[in-house]
C-alpha cells in the first residue's frame, strides 16, 4: 500500500481531508494530513515570518523526519505551490505529485501571479492583526466560496477555516532542483468549472494523460470524497 501526504489549500487545514483520509486508510494506505504553520490547529503559531517557504519547509521536514520514500504528495489549491516546492526540495522522497484542483506554478511565479483574478479578489480583504497581514478572514457562509453548500457540511467547514498570511500568496516559488522535480510522475484531479483557466495540453502532456475532472465545487475533497479517494487509490496502484 502507498503512503500519502495530503496538503491543504489556503485558509484550510489538515481537517479538510478527513473524509478522504478515512477512505484511504480503510483501503490500507498510510495517510498524513498536516496543517501548515499558522493555520487550523497550528493557528497559534501565526507570525509575520510565515511565507510560502515556511510551508514548503513544513512538508519537506515531514518527509525527512518521518523518513518517507516514494510518497504520493497531494496538494489542493494553494497546496499546489507547496507540494511543487516540497518535491523540489526532497525529490528523492517523492514518488508521485497529485494536483487537486491546484496551482501548477512555474519557477519564479507567485500564487498571486499564477491565479491573479481569484487572489486579487481575496486581496481586497487584506487586514492586519498583531502585525501580520492576513487575507481570507473566515465568516459565516464562506464555505460556499469554496463550493461547499451542503447545509451540514457548510457550517462545519465555516467553523474550521482560518485566515491566511498574505505573504504566502505573494512570495515567488524559487525552484532549486526543477529537473529532478519534473521527472517525478504527476496527475491532476480538476473541477470541471476551472478547466477554462488551465493549459490542459500542458497538463496532459506532463502527466502522460493522467488528468480527470469532476463537476463539483473547488473543495472537491469535501464535496466528492468517494471520487477523490477512488482516484488517489488508482494512482497508488499504477
Amino acid at each position: 500500500m502507498a503512503t500519502f501526504v495530503l496538503v491543504h489549500g489556503g485558509g484550510h487545514g489538515g481537517w479538510c481531508y478527513k473524509p478522504v483520509a478515512q477512505r484511504l486508510r480503510a483501503l490500507g494506505h498510510e495517510v498524513h494530513t498536516p496543517s501548515l504553520s499558522g493555520l487550523a490547529d497550528r493557528a497559534h503559531l501565526m507570525s509575520a515570518a510565515i511565507t510560502l517557504d515556511t510551508h514548503i519547509a513544513d512538508i519537506a521536514g515531514l518527509l525527512e523526519f518521518e523518513d518517507m520514500a516514494g510518497v504520493i504528495l497531494v496538494g489542493h489549491s494553494y497546496g499546489g505551490m507547496v507540494i511543487t516546492g516540497a518535491a523540489d526540495r526532497k525529490p528523492e522522497r517523492v514518488g508521485h505529485r497529485v494536483y487537486l484542483d491546484a496551482a501548477y506554478p512555474r519557477d519564479g511565479e507567485s500564487l498571486y501571479e499564477h491565479a491573479y483574478d481569484a487572489i486579487h479578489a481575496a486581496r481586497q480583504g487584506l487586514h492586519d492583526i498583531d502585525g501580520v497581514q492576513l487575507v481570507m478572514a473566515p465568516m459565516p457562509g464562506m464555505a460556499a466560496f469554496f463550493g461547499v453548500t451542503d447545509p451540514v457540511l457548510g457550517p462545519w467547514t465555516d467553523a474550521r477555516l482560518t485566515a491566511q498570511p498574505w505573504q504566502c500568496f505573494e512570495q515567488k516559488l524559487m525552484l532549486r532542483q526543477e529537473t529532478a522535480m519534473r521527472a517525478i510522475p504527476e496527475s491532476h484531479l480538476i473541477c470541471t468549472s476551472t478547466i477554462s483557466g488551465r493549459d490542459m495540453d500542458l497538463l496532459t502532456q506532463r502527466s502522460e494523460g493522467r488528468v480527470w475532472d469532476i463537476d463539483t465545487g473547488h473543495d472537491l475533497m469535501l464535496t466528492e470524497p468517494d471520487w477523490v479517494a477512488t482516484r488517489l487509490d488508482a494512482i497508488a496502484r499504477l
